[in-house]
């Protein structure tokens, strides 16, 4: 984006001018220490008193001390050259105002012409002209229940779903979690990084974030094992030709046909997977 601004020529001007004061104080300094010189030799023959040889080195350091503050102005007035783009010759240059990051623009607020003020009016300071937003990757924010705010870690992956894309699955990481629960929610704000290398993701698109938590191996069963008694989940276990013994289990994760079995069994147990129920009585 360029900008006209008065601003910009006052910047070169006032380089223009501390770089003439820089040379002008070089000038000084050399004619300073050229008398300080000829006061010296004179002093040797006693043609000019010791007081006159003093006020000579005096100057010497005066004009020394100009010099210094003459190049920490014009250091100072190219620095803000720098930081505007200007180049310190030509007046009337335009302000050129790049973008801070790699992104697209969101949001435009100003069109070609329009006026900004930047003493006049606070407004005008605080109004921006453009937002840009870089949406190589976008966070998706989910609120999660205080229970379970103790099973989120950074760096876990989550597997997100989104209204736009119904079917599709995409998975993310855990980029940040909240250091503070909403009171009235009694919920963590948790932030999932989500790569968008083809842009099909935008702000303010409405999912749902699942996080399943680290990979663990259960022993599985059909879900047709499973005898519901009384409230418990059972599966027969063989322990000999014709023997079976009743035991309780705990139940996890159903995929299709298949249920993962947390505590109860272990993974070179026999069980009944058909007519498991016929045996309720036995």
């Amino acid at each position: 984006m360029t900008l006209d601004s008065p601003d910009a020529d006052a910047a070169i001007s006032a380089y223009l001018q501390a770089d003439a004061t820089l040379r002008q104080a070089r000038v000084t300094l050399a004619k300073t220490e050229t008398d300080l010189q000829r006061a010296r030799n004179l002093l040797q023959y006693q043609a000019i008193s010791e007081k006159d040889a003093l006020g000579a080195q005096n100057d010497v350091a005066t004009a020394r001390a100009a010099l210094e503050n003459a190049e920490a102005a014009r250091t100072q007035a190219l620095r803000k050259l720098t930081l505007l783009g200007l180049k310190p010759t030509d007046l009337q240059q335009a302000v050129v105002v790049r973008a801070p990051l790699t992104g697209v623009v969101t949001d435009i607020s100003v069109t070609p012409g329009d006026y900004r003020a930047a003493v006049s009016s606070m407004a005008d300071v605080t109004t921006p002209l453009m937002s840009i937003a870089d949406l190589s990757t976008v966070w998706v924010s989910s609120d999660v229940p205080e229970p379970f705010m103790r099973l989120i870690h950074i760096g876990e992956s989550v597997e997100i779903t989104f209204v736009a894309y119904p079917g599709e699955k995409f998975t993310g990481h855990v980029a940040r979690v909240g250091t503070a629960l909403d009171p009235q929610t009694r919920t963590l704000k948790v932030y999932a990084d989500l790569p968008n290398p083809q842009r099909r993701f935008v702000p303010e698109m409405f999912g749902t974030m699942r996080h399943a938590g680290p990979p663990r191996l259960f022993p599985v069963v059909p879900a047709a094992a499973i005898v519901q008694e009384y409230g418990r989940s059972e599966v027969f276990v063989e322990r000999g030709p014709g023997q079976f013994e009743r035991r309780v289990v705990a139940t996890g994760v159903r995929t299709g046909d298949l249920v993962a079995i947390t505590s109860g069994l272990d993974v070179k147990s026999r069980v009944i997977v058909d007519g498991a129920i016929l045996l309720r009585g036995q």
